[in-house]
């Protein structure tokens, strides 16, 4: 019988966004609302019967989960692979719909990427390795992760085609989505996040705020 393995994928809170705090690696730290937000994302796993939890090793992403992480007494395992997808140079200002093209044009080419970018299949190459080992190691589990809207977007997409641009383009920060897994194959995906004054959100997809 397979395996009935779920992961909670839980994009980062809000920030302000630094290319060059991208580049030393780290990223930026969440904002006074990112951090509130942070609680309440630990708030409303609490009760899920999370087993592990691992992170991106960027501070937005880490810092999202560490409320949670605290709340159930467990570390965080921090992977290097899971590591947002810089579309194009960090060296550079991108125009926001400059941005957004390239986004969208990368889940339609794979290989697409604005110059000194990451490529989808580049960043699904690095990260979806991960997200194999964590479904086996893990089996049976449930399992938080840290993470970015790009990259969770590639990782969702790779499971299922459908998860793309418009998905991307519909996550907020913060962001729970849990997807429930049967061995390697992604069964279910519903959007936990509650906003404040927001009605539940319904299962999607499909299809934002950028990184």
């Amino acid at each position: 019988m397979t395996t009935s393995t779920t992961i909670y994928f839980v994009r980062h809170g809000k920030t302000q966004f630094s290319k060059d705090l991208e580049r030393e690696g780290g990223g930026a730290k969440l904002t006074e609302e990112g951090e509130r937000d942070a609680r309440r994302v630990a708030e409303q796993l609490s009760g899920e019967g999370i087993d592990v939890i691992v992170s991106s090793p960027q501070h937005r992403a880490r810092d999202t989960v560490a409320p949670l992480a605290e709340r159930l007494g467990k570390e965080i395992t921090l992977m290097e692979a899971l590591k947002e997808r810089a579309i194009g140079s960090l060296r550079l200002d991108i125009p926001d719909e400059e941005f957004r093209r390239a986004v969208a044009l990368s889940f339609e080419d794979l290989d697409a990427a604005l110059p000194e970018g990451e490529t989808t299949r580049q960043a699904r190459d690095r990260a979806v390795p991960v997200i194999r080992r964590l479904l086996k190691a893990h089996a049976g589990k449930r399992i938080a992760i840290g993470t970015h809207g790009n990259i969770m977007t590639i990782l969702l997409h790779y499971f299922d085609a459908r998860y793309g641009y418009a998905f991307w383009a519909s996550t907020s920060k913060p962001d729970i989505y849990r997807a429930r897994f049967e061995g390697e194959r992604l069964a279910e995906v519903e959007r936990l996040w509650e906003e404040e004054g927001a009605p539940r959100p319904a299962s999607v997809p499909p299809g934002g705020d950028r990184r």
